[in-house]
């Protein structure tokens, strides 16, 4: 008798969803059943204690003088004593609760697979090795990572020419990049920090030939989103031999391209002192109390579709969008091919406001949305950013945008950060997973496998060459996207 694989594999994702949502049930419960009222109350301390300290950390970035030491003294100390507290008092029922919620997260995961919560994989394509690559090397990225790596003398060896910038002096990395096309290369490349990939990016994807990351620079965000070796840069040099080439995204800020993002307010005006180099903490100690207040830096609005920030303390305008709902994914993108940029704008009003975004799930001081362009206007003629960490100065209002798919890269085959990213916790999707019931949860010809009704559709991406894509050409809308979280 033949065996119905397929419905039998959904039967089992769907127990693992009840298995899921009954074990988060029991994750709650298990502290408040085993402390009875004083569990109750230790619930009430930990919301009231998270709402002092999130208020606290407002209060040290705002204040100054001793208010502000005493301020950050309670920031470190009231998440502190919330733990001990709660170690001391619920014991095991602790433990079994954090295990709970472990069980609760990998059986979610495991229930959403298949079912249109995982995103496609970035379709990679083999083609010849480049005959003449021409990669441009900054010696002073990453402490000198040029030089302990041996980049040079492996790229040359492997055929490459490369461009060495002389340290100490000026160097305008986009004409290198010009004068290299010109002299015939078809591949171009970048060891450095992302601003100086994003120049030479900015050229290959208007020539239409193929970039080359190396990441050599500090901390190289866009080859940590690509899947390659940030502790190893010269393994990046595989891809001359043994590559393939992806099709993402490239960003513009104005005329200015990014690979990662473009950031505005209160961050962009601090990188631009000329002692935040030499001394980060401080400087941003000195300058966040006026800023976040509003008595310095520009009155900026920012317009992304139908939505309008007003008066944001800081935008951050990305090449794609990051991750925001999986804790562990923080600061990552689940893809580079989508499209669309991702938008997150903070405006917060006080402490009361620091602690909503803390505490409300749904903080209206915080916006996250997507849209294929966005437009920062100010109150000044010039808006100071940082676009991919590099401070500029930017005339108003500054138009960002994304080119889809215009960034031939070469990356080598075999990656090691290329895994498959495990599905979304979509509590919402998991509730009708579990809900569903006997034939209509199974697939069959009569029957598509689950799929929620309000599941973006994935964008067509464009496998011909791209004409036209240069930063001051623009591109058509993908249509914005939004939504507030």
């Amino acid at each position: 008798m033949a065996v119905d694989l397929s419905r039998r594999g959904y039967r089992v994702q769907r127990w693992a969803a009840r298995g899921a949502l009954t074990a988060t049930a029991l994750a709650v419960a298990t502290p408040l059943v085993y402390g009875g009222l004083r569990g109750l109350l230790l619930l009430v301390c930990g919301i009231a204690g998270l709402g002092l300290s999130a208020a606290a950390v407002w209060w040290t970035l705002t204040l100054r003088g001793p208010l502000r030491w005493g301020a950050a003294l309670i920031a470190v100390c009231v998440p502190a004593g919330l733990v001990a507290l709660f170690a001391a008092t619920l014991f095991w029922a602790l433990v079994v609760s954090l295990a709970l919620w472990g069980l609760a997260v990998w059986s979610g995961r495991f229930a959403l697979r298949g079912t249109g919560s995982e995103r496609a994989a970035t379709r990679e394509r083999r083609l010849p090795p480049p005959r003449r690559p021409v990669l441009i090397m900054n010696p002073r990225s990453g402490g000198g990572k040029v030089g302990r790596f041996r980049l040079r003398e492996k790229a040359e060896r492997m055929g490459a020419r490369v461009v060495l910038l002389e340290p100490g002096k000026q160097h305008d990395v986009t004409e290198l990049a010009r004068a290299a096309v010109a002299d015939g290369a078809d591949l171009l490349g970048a060891a450095g920090g992302d601003g100086t990939q994003a120049l030479v990016a900015a050229v290959a994807a208007e020539h239409d030939i193929p970039f080359l990351v190396i990441s050599a620079g500090t901390r190289n965000h866009f080859a940590l989103d690509l899947g390659l070796d940030r502790g190893n840069p010269a393994a990046c040099l595989d891809a001359l031999t043994d590559g393939v080439e992806l099709r993402v995204d490239l960003g513009f800020a104005g005329g200015q391209p990014f690979v990662n993002n473009a950031s505005f307010g209160a961050y962009a005006a601090i990188v631009q002192s000329p002692t935040y180099r030499d001394d980060k903490i401080g400087t941003s100690l000195d300058m966040l109390p006026d800023l976040l207040s509003g008595q310095q830096g520009p009155r900026l609005v920012a317009r992304a579709g139908d939505t309008t920030l007003t008066a944001p303390q800081a935008v951050l305008v990305s090449n794609n969008p990051y991750r925001t709902g999986d804790p562990f994914g923080l600061g990552r993108r689940e893809r580079l091919d989508s499209a669309v940029l991702g938008v997150l704008g903070v405006r917060l009003e006080g402490a009361v406001g620091a602690a909503a975004l803390l505490l409300n799930p749904d903080p209206s001081g915080l916006t996250i949305l997507t849209a294929s362009e966005v437009v920062i206007e100010a109150n000044r003629p010039e808006i100071e950013a940082g676009v991919d960490g590099e401070a500029m100065v930017l005339p108003a209002p500054v138009r960002c945008r994304i080119a889809p798919g215009a960034l031939r890269v070469r990356v080598p085959r075999k990656r090691p950060g290329v895994t498959k990213a495990p599905p979304r916790m979509d509590w919402r999707r998991l509730r009708k997973l579990a809900a569903t019931v006997g034939r209509t949860a199974a697939p069959s010809r009569l029957h598509r496998p689950y799929s929620a009704p309000d599941a973006p559709p994935e964008p067509p991406r464009p496998d011909a060459p791209h004409e036209g894509l240069g930063p001051g050409e623009p591109t058509a809308p993908a249509g914005p996207r939004s939504a507030h979280q």
